[in-house]
């Protein structure tokens, strides 16, 4: 996670720097020149999967991941708070467990972010009581160790999720990584692998998946490198985690963001160099309603449509990975994580930041740094759940190269979770799109026809009011349709026409199984622990019928979800 005016809105280049093209829009999408105005009623875009339509792939059960650091509250007060009334014998909280099952999280990042370039590993394991406290310069804080890789382990066994763990590659590197590997995957026999034994895990975690460092590019990152260093430091670390262990997924940090001058061309460099032994490169955007202080019209269609910046996101690392692979004459992809996406309002801890900074410039202090202050502890709108929502469809259009995606973050840090100390947990209206997705997008995705009317933004020129896509389990028989009206003023009444659905014909008919429309009228309402159910999905009222056609008219600025099945 990038700490200091380093995350930008729906565009994610300098707001100075702005390219003036217009980034093409989604595959399978076309823009009419039909009126936005007039009756809301009268269908003006369709969705439809033609007879010949080939999926996107299939659905990759680690698109619906979650992130966890050390970061504010997301671990201490979040998932872990020994003295909560619902806190089981290790300390974590159920009402949290209970909400994350719920979410359908698949996948978990972990401990960082930022966190993890100044994080010894070894800090976290063993007794609590033999832990030291350390301090983190990531976020200017006081790190207690009470949890540490033993601790998440257990938590992520009763989560049900799979773990991605992140290695410190800022003040650390080959031989720590190798510990790390040796003492959460390694059998009983050996010093690290028999440390973990007499911890009280006498299995194998089983880790498949290893970010090797975060963000490495940015001058806020502790122990950053120049592409070229990144690109030597994880092809040594690659080629001997792949050595301990042939079977791990390694994951290579990308580019902190589309802003970053060396976009693009870093992740070249780096995969390149590394290609043999890596198996992902991570890709990391956040993105904020810029005018959301004066509510300012434009910013908010700006950031309606970020998911035009996410697409071109895609795309080009998708191209520097291909010309990694053709320089190394590969056969095989360069696969995208995702591993750090949603909405984020940094501008608010950018303040933040710069009012630390101003205060410790004046002098040495010896003040104790905080624990597990409250920090980027954004309460999420309708508008923001629609965004998600958008992301979402986004992620799942483009699942042939994004295999992995990490939501940032879990619990209470940029959240779709947010737990109160000796208090209750909630759900963020970020909660409900993730959740649609991560529990009912199953066997392939396909990029559906659309026709659309066009919108007007300042950020991407002129882009389709309305986004989709389409998951179908033959196998199962069931399917989900995701949809958004990126328009902020305008209803669009759009036909559906699922009769291309493969198999279709043999199963019989298509049925509804359920139908949702999330929007407010007030795209600003939120969840709060006073009122934790404002925001929610209400039925939508559609019947299909046996051919799989029907018609949904979504208000201005919202999210829509219909599961059917055969």
């Amino acid at each position: 996670m990038t700490t200091h005016n380093s995350q930008y809105s729906a565009e994610t280049t300098h707001p100075d720097k702005q390219e003036s093209s217009p980034v093409p829009t989604a595959a399978g999408t076309t823009a009419s020149n039909v009126s936005t105005t007039g009756n809301a009623t009268t269908p003006d875009a369709s969705i439809a999967l033609n007879a010949d339509a080939t999926p996107v792939a299939d659905v990759p059960p680690r698109l619906f991941g979650s992130f966890v650091e050390h970061l504010g509250r997301c671990v201490y007060g979040g998932i872990y708070e020994p003295s909560h009334p619902t806190a089981d014998e290790n300390g974590f909280r159920q009402d949290v467990l209970d909400l994350v099952k719920e979410l359908g999280v698949t996948c978990v990042r972990y401990p960082g972010g930022n966190f993890v370039s100044n994080y010894n590993w070894e800090d976290g394991i063993g007794p609590r009581e033999n832990r030291p406290m350390r301090r983190d310069l990531a976020w200017h804080c006081t790190e207690t160790n009470e949890m540490g890789i033993d601790d998440f382990y257990r938590w992520s066994q009763k989560a049900g999720t799979e773990i991605m763990l992140a290695v410190n590659m800022g003040t650390r590197g080959l031989k720590a990584a190798l510990d790390e590997l040796e003492y959460v995957n390694g059998a009983p026999g050996t010093a690290w692998a028999d440390q973990r034994v007499a911890n009280g895990i006498e299995e194998p975690m089983d880790i498949k998946m290893w970010c090797i460092g975060n963000e490495m590019d940015g001058p806020w990152q502790v122990g950053h490198m120049s592409p070229e260093e990144y690109a030597g430091a994880v092809d040594k670390v690659a080629h001997a985690m792949k050595l301990a262990e042939s079977g791990l997924e390694l994951v290579a940090c990308g580019s902190s963001g589309a802003y970053m001058p060396t976009f693009g061309t870093w992740e070249k460099t780096v995969l390149t160099k590394a290609y043999e032994n890596l198996d992902f490169v991570s890709c990391h955007a956040y993105y904020f309603d810029r005018g959301h202080k004066t509510r300012a019209a434009a910013s908010m269609q700006d950031f309606l449509a970020s998911s035009e910046d996410m697409t071109k996101f895609i795309a080009t690392v998708s191209d520097a990975a291909d010309q990694a692979r053709e320089a190394n004459n590969g056969t095989k992809d360069i696969a995208l994580s995702f591993d750090e996406w949603g909405v984020w309002y940094s501008d608010k801890w950018n303040e933040q930041e710069d009012q630390w900074k101003a205060e410790a410039a004046q002098g040495l202090h010896h003040e104790p740094w905080p624990k597990s202050p409250h920090l980027l502890e954004d309460i999420y709108t309708a508008a923001d759940a629609v965004v998600e929502g958008s992301l979402m469809i986004t992620l799942l259009k483009h699942c042939d190269r994004v295999r992995s995606a990490s939501r940032a973050q879990l619990v209470n840090v940029i959240a779709p979770i947010m737990a109160e100390e000796h208090g209750p947990a909630w759900r963020q209206t970020t909660f409900y799109p993730f959740a649609e997705a991560a529990l009912h997008a199953r066997g392939q995705a396909y990029a559906p026809a659309i026709s659309s009317p066009t919108i007007h933004t300042e950020a991407y020129d002129d882009v389709p009011a309305i986004d989709a896509v389409v998951t179908w389990d033959e196998q199962a028989r069931t399917g989900l349709l995701l949809a958004v009206n990126r328009d902020a003023n305008t209803p669009h009444t759009l036909t559906i026409d699922l009769s291309g659905l493969p198999g279709l014909p043999g199963l019989g008919t298509l049925a509804l199984s359920k139908a949702q429309l999330l929007h407010e009228d007030d795209p600003y309402r939120t969840n709060t622990a006073e009122a934790p159910e404002a925001v929610t999905p209400q039925p939508l009222d559609i019947a299909m019928n046996a051919t799989g056609t029907c018609t949904a008219t979504l208000p201005a600025i919202s999210w829509i979800s219909v599961e059917f099945h055969g």
